[in-house]
């Protein structure tokens, strides 16, 4: 019985250890592709614990590769990821594309570290996909006695004790009281008021999910886009805000799903299974990525960009009505509808007003 234990134990370890290198297998380096080029650095070859160090990743590639944006929640090694700065894409004089993001990075323990190579993902032109590792970047970290200890000290004498200080009057704690007294008369007063207020009837909209989205996509198109103030107040968070929110209320309405307040990985997982028309899912899902950067990460994308997703917005609803209503006019053929033949649904959708060219 203890030999066969000791067998499976030997097992359990081998498989422990050839997963790891199965899994590594996967990913090529950089120079496993021609065309692609993935540049990493650091401004600081040593640092002092609590230091930020700027670590970029500068990648270049032909026009033929499709990039995968680089993972927010990379694996730094003992790295800790203060902040996060996406650059916008160009285009080099010989076609090929550039790309840079760079994050602020910072550690507090000493010693010789390798932050470690960070999986960059590319779709090739047969649709599929290949991970490439950046090179690994060494770096010290040092301690603030080291820095200490290489200045020249001067010794001198201890000099007397000062007069002790002697506080002012603390009056926080009163202000503090009555600002707490205060807010509760006021919460007071507004329940009080709520509760011998009239109720009011919430309105539900009636109308079709199209009718609602167009409308809201009129009011959006002529709030940001048509007077450029988008650009003027530097309002791009906002603005995607409202676009992304008015979608996917759209869809939610048509597929009968809560995806407000979902994230996109969890959209993509719930709309895995639901048939949207066309390539609408693919597109929603780079288009809510897209959106995810500027809400989250601070990116400021051009106005042709936000044109274009504004675009696709009023698309994908258009593009989504008319496979709905030919679903539900395909259901009632099936039912009979009482011997009635029903109307074809209209092909083209309402433009939103103002709609940008």
């Amino acid at each position: 019985m203890t030999r066969y234990l000791k067998y499976i134990f030997v097992l359990a370890v081998v498989l422990t250890i050839a997963a790891p290198l199965q899994a590594q297998e996967e990913a090529d380096t950089v120079g496993a592709i021609e065309g692609i080029e993935i540049a990493t650095s650091v401004d600081l070859a040593e640092m002092y614990i609590g230091d930020l160090v700027n670590y970029r990743v500068t990648i270049t590639y032909d026009s033929i590769y499709s990039l995968v944006p680089p993972p927010l929640g990379a694996n730094l090694g003992a790295f800790e990821v203060k902040d996060y700065i996406p650059e916008e894409e160009k285009t080099l004089g010989d076609g090929r594309r550039q790309t840079r993001t760079s994050f602020v990075l910072s550690t507090y323990t000493t010693g010789d570290y390798v932050i470690p190579p960070l999986p960059i993902t590319f779709v090739l032109p047969d649709s599929s996909r290949k991970v490439l590792l950046a090179e690994p970047v060494p770096i010290r970290v040092l301690s603030m006695l080291d820095r200490v200890a290489g200045d020249s000290l001067d010794i001198v004498d201890i000099q007397p004790l000062a007069e002790p200080y002697e506080f002012p009057p603390d009056y926080s704690s009163y202000y503090m009281w009555a600002g707490i007294g205060l807010a509760v008369l006021i919460l007071a007063g507004a329940l009080w008021w709520w509760l011998r207020r009239k109720p009011v009837e919430a309105l539900e909209d009636l109308r079709e999910p199209w009718e609602i989205a167009f409308e809201k996509l009129a009011f959006l198109n002529e709030t940001y886009l048509v007077n450029d103030s988008l650009v003027a107040d530097g309002r791009h968070k906002d603005y995607y805000l409202e676009l992304t929110e008015i979608t996917r209320d759209y869809l939610g309405r048509i597929y009968e799903v809560d995806v407000l307040e979902m994230t996109t990985e969890q959209f993509t997982e719930a709309f895995s299974e639901i048939d949207l028309p066309g390539d609408s899912f693919d597109r929603s899902i780079e288009f809510y990525r897209h959106a995810d950067q500027v809400k989250f990460a601070r990116l400021r994308p051009s106005p042709e960009r936000a044109r274009q997703d504004f675009e696709f917005a009023h698309d994908m609803i258009d593009q989504v009505r008319v496979d709905y209503e030919r679903r539900r006019q395909m259901d009632l053929r099936i039912k009979g509808d009482n011997g009635t033949r029903p109307p074809e649904p209209k092909e083209t959708a309402p433009v939103a007003e103002e709609q940008v060219s």
